[in-house]
């Protein structure tokens, strides 16, 4: 366990006061044995004692509620992994070891509790060195803003293949699944501009599509194209007027599109949702080509397209730069 110098404890009978050793008699011999020093977890358990004894008494000056018990355990639990981070991935036994860098490897593990687990580690810092357990706090020029950029997952080639394969050779599936998935996977096409997406907007000589507020037509690929007829043949037998063109039993005597409820778990067969498929593909195009062309085409600002932009280098393009 990590095993920090202390100046001094609270006293567990008086909350509050320093704890201070026992004098030893003016007539009686020295001890002699040796002072066990608290280890990691009494020192984290000793600031978040403090933190929560001067708690009341903050909150009424402050006109605030007191910390309850979750948030201590909450608190507790942070440090109790920052420990168990340090000694298992970054080899470090003692709280006076601990840099910027270790703070910000364990932040990165959970990205969207940074902002939670900064705050505890700032209090507890500041409690260590103002008990000399630290000379410097780590936490100090660290910020609880997340980084903007993608954090999704996507799909590897092995797993496009498979649903591309479904969609283009089973007959069996659904035409509006094999639609909605096709236009993702190979498209990026949005589950709303699919919904959205009526008769009128497809060019049967050009093979394209308008798909929703895109500036230019999308040229369809012949996989894609036949997809779409088997889509529009499923269309034709419910002989309906309504524009769109996915219909279902719902919507053909309206004019209105497939509900979004309807969407939700139309790839469920597949085992992917909508928006993986379609971040796999702009997550690809974004960094194979300019992220300003993929923003025009889609019909998307340059900010947007940049949280697609990893942050390094792939090791088979380095010999070429």
């Amino acid at each position: 366990m990590l095993r920090p110098r202390i100046g001094g404890l609270l006293h567990p009978s008086r909350p509050g006061t320093a704890h201070r050793p026992k004098r030893t008699p003016r007539n009686g011999p020295p001890s002699t044995a040796p002072r066990r020093r608290p280890g990691a977890a009494a020192a984290g358990r000793d600031g978040l004692r403090r933190l929560a004894d001067a708690g009341p008494g903050e909150a009424r000056r402050a006109n605030t509620r007191p910390r309850s018990n979750h948030t201590l355990e909450t608190a507790l639990a942070t440090l109790r992994d920052l420990a168990l981070f340090l000694i298992a991935e970054r080899a470090k036994d003692g709280w006076e070891l601990v840099d910027v860098h270790d703070i910000e490897a364990f932040l990165n593990t959970l990205p969207r509790a940074r902002k939670r687990r900064l705050t505890v580690l700032r209090q507890f810092f500041r409690f260590a060195r103002a008990q000399h357990l630290v000379l410097v706090d780590p936490t100090r020029g660290l910020t609880g803003d997340e980084a903007r950029g993608f954090r999704g997952v996507t799909l590897t080639l092995d797993q496009q293949r498979d649903p591309f394969r479904r969609w283009t050779t089973d007959e069996t599936v659904h035409p509006h699944e094999a639609l909605v998935g096709m236009l993702a996977l190979l498209h990026g096409a949005s589950s709303t501009e699919t919904r959205l997406l009526q008769i009128e907007d497809i060019d049967e000589t050009a093979q394209s599509l308008r798909l929703g507020k895109r500036p230019h037509p999308v040229p369809m690929d012949p996989a894609s194209w036949t997809v779409l007829q088997r889509c529009l043949a499923h269309r034709d037998s419910w002989r309906t007027d309504n524009p769109h063109v996915m219909v279902t039993e719902g919507t053909k005597a309206g004019r209105s599109p497939a509900s979004t409820a309807y969407l939700s778990p139309i790839l469920d067969p597949c085992g992917f949702p909508p928006r993986m498929i379609r971040s796999t593909r702009l997550l690809d195009l974004v960094n194979t080509m300019d992220p300003k062309l993929v923003a025009a085409a889609f019909g998307m600002t340059a900010e947007s397209t940049l949280i697609y932009l990893v942050d390094h280098v792939d090791d088979g393009r380095v010999p070429y730069l």
